[in-house]
């Protein structure tokens, strides 16, 4: 995948990427250098979230006790 560099230095992040990464407008991202010289792009903090984090604010309105445990347990 390859993509063009503007005169400032801006590029874009390809869709298979953004969407791979959970990547959104305003999402920190950071660049590292890897010991075999490759540069590796990270969501920055993304890392950090519990499976319990990233359900957070995902039950909505009107489900019932045991729904919520049902999501958070990950039955289907």
């Amino acid at each position: 995948m390859a993509t063009k560099m503007t005169r400032k230095g801006q590029v874009t992040i390809p869709e298979p990427v953004r969407d791979l990464l959970d990547l959104r407008p305003g999402d920190l991202l950071e660049f590292e250098r890897a010991s075999d010289g490759r540069i590796v792009l990270k969501k920055v903090g993304s890392e950090s979230k519990s499976r319990f984090a990233r359900l957070r604010g995902h039950a909505g309105e009107g489900m019932t006790t045991e729904e919520i445990m049902a999501l958070t347990r990950g039955d289907d």
